[in-house]
């Protein structure tokens, strides 16, 4: 075959994938808009806090914590700390309940997203202010409150002494229509279905206690090939539409390890949900995709598209896996999420004064 003939033939082909990548993409219908952020920062009013400490005693760093908690409360000449442990059984539910029971002024959290989400997910409605310690893998709610993952002396100081301010959650029904199972859990960054919940629940353990977060990046090599799934998403009570997906993700808020903006446009006290829907068909689309996130560039790519709610239904025939802040939660054919405005007040750095 003659070089120019070869030479088409090939040019061909790449435009022919790159079309077959970007046909049966659909846009859904939405009408809801963006709400301005509702709270900022402010200053606590407090003489002195009794102070609650809820930890995971299996991370690295969570001694340290309790000796600055305790050596700084000493010198407030507050009231002695209460520590409560989690265990594998309970990532720090009751230990959240046992706080409030003791009349805790303030919560701080030492743990991974899963044990911030267990006590969020207690305090919410509350008005017990949470309060981060940094110690797991990904840490993406303090992250995104701008508190320094890598330095647990700065947040145990924005803990005790630092601003606070409400921030929204999410509510995730998940329903097994096979089983039928029904479960509700709150998520405060991200929850979703498909590939983000296949590779959250194949991620090697042993790889992410020692790569960390990147672990999820070899999960997700590994998942990347596969075929899109048929659901119907409904958007703020809208009639159903029908799509053909990879993964569905409902953000509170974006941004993950890396630096990487995943959701540049989500605020998390709008009082809406970001829902992100992804649908590459092949290799050039996941590349197209992730050109978008990383570059941050405005531009629209058919692959992954944004929509606003403040809640939604999605419905699969077959059962499709889901997650919440990286933690899998089980098959479900049906998924109801809806967002819970100011639900969660949170200690956060000063405005001039990041920890």
């Amino acid at each position: 075959m003659p070089t120019e003939i070869l030479a088409v033939v090939i040019v061909a082909a790449i435009v022919l994938t790159v079309a077959i990548s970007w046909l049966g993409v659909r846009k859904l219908a939405q009408q809801h808009t963006r709400s301005a952020a509702a709270d900022s920062p402010h200053k606590i009013h407090l003489a002195k806090q009794q102070v609650a400490f809820i930890y995971n005693p299996t991370k690295n760093g969570s001694a340290d914590a309790k000796t600055l908690i305790s050596r700084s409360v000493s010198k407030a000449e507050w009231p002695a700390p209460i520590f409560l442990e989690t265990t594998a059984e309970d990532p720090g539910y009751s230990m959240a309940k046992a706080a409030l029971d003791a009349k805790a002024d303030v919560v701080l959290v030492g743990g991974g997203d899963g044990t911030v989400r267990a006590v969020a997910q207690t305090l919410r409605h509350t008005e017990v202010p949470m309060a981060i310690i940094p110690l797991g893998t990904g840490n993406l709610l303090a992250r995104n409150l701008d508190i320094d993952v890598t330095d647990v002396a700065g947040s145990v100081q924005v803990a005790l002494f630092g601003h606070q301010r409400h921030i929204d959650a999410g509510l995730m029904e998940i329903e097994d229509g096979i089983t039928g199972s029904v479960a509700k859990h709150s998520f405060m960054v991200i929850a979703g279905l498909g590939m983000d919940a296949d590779v959250m629940g194949d991620t090697n353990s042993k790889l992410k206690e020692h790569v960390g977060w990147l672990a999820y990046s070899e999960a997700g090599l590994r998942h990347m090939a596969g075929p899109r799934k048929k659901v119907s998403i409904a958007l703020d009570d809208e009639p159903a539409q029908q799509r053909k997906v990879r993964s569905v993700l409902f953000a509170n808020c974006g941004l993950l390890p890396g630096g990487i903006d995943f959701v540049p446009d989500a605020l998390i006290d709008d009082g809406v949900l970001d829902v992100v829907v992804i649908s590459p068909r092949s290799a050039l689309g996941w590349l197209a995709m992730a050109g978008k996130v990383v570059l941050r560039h405005k531009n629209n790519v058919p692959v992954i598209d944004f929509y606003r709610s403040r809640n939604l239904v999605i419905r699969t025939v077959l059962p499709v896996e889901t997650q919440i802040d990286g933690d899998p939660t089980g098959p479900a054919t049906c998924v109801k999420v809806s967002v819970e405005p100011k639900a969660v007040l949170v200690r956060v750095p000063g405005p001039n004064n990041p920890a």
